[in-house]
């Protein structure tokens, strides 16, 4: 539960007590490698919380796989419209490497909301973090080139090139897997500027 506890409380200052009150209602489980934990289409009612691991977040358009978001060590995953309005997702996650985790329901986890401020106030702040960088990701794929936008993924996420294949990484980044394959070659050979 280290890796959890610890990215709680990047978030907020949750206390011993609450983080002990959240435990309490959790699962701890382990799948393997390709694991579909949430898929789109159908309710999950739970909440993931990663203690060792990395998953993809995707959805389907026109019958492609769009990775969306990844998720690593002490973040959480879920289907986000099963968490805010108790139906069906339109995402999948999948499990990139054998992973640990903790899970709760999501009714559980609203109902601790309700109830303890330490635990509404980190999920008010870890929900509003994301947002942001949802936003920002936005941002990045309307104002930055391929390049560019792959070369801010290696300055600010560079764990993820190693977790995650090239097919992922291209859908993440807004990009086909043969220009990316280009745009790393280069940045590989030094033709292109860090």
């Amino acid at each position: 539960m280290q890796n959890i506890i610890k990215k709680i409380r990047q978030y907020y200052p949750v206390s011993d007590k609450s983080i002990e009150e959240l435990f309490s209602g959790m699962k701890q489980v382990f799948y393997p490698k390709h694991h579909i934990l949430i898929e789109g289409g159908k309710k999950s009612g739970n909440v993931f919380f990663i203690e060792n691991g990395f998953s993809r977040s995707y959805c389907l358009i026109n019958g492609e796989e769009v990775t969306t978001w990844f998720s690593r060590e002490g973040d959480i995953t879920f289907a986000l419209n099963d968490l805010y309005h108790n139906t069906a997702g339109f995402e999948f996650v999948e499990l990139l490497e054998n992973s640990e985790l903790f899970v709760i329901s999501t009714e559980k986890l609203n109902r601790l909301c309700e109830t303890n401020i330490e635990i509404a106030n980190w999920s008010r702040v870890c929900h509003q973090e994301c947002l942001l960088k949802l936003q920002l990701t936005r941002i990045d794929r309307l104002t930055l080139s391929a390049q560019e936008r792959y070369e801010k993924l290696v300055l600010e996420q560079p764990d993820i090139l190693q977790r995650a294949n090239l097919g992922h990484l291209a859908s993440y980044l807004g990009m086909t897997q043969p220009s990316l394959s280009k745009i790393r070659a280069k940045k590989q050979t030094g033709k292109i500027n860090p």
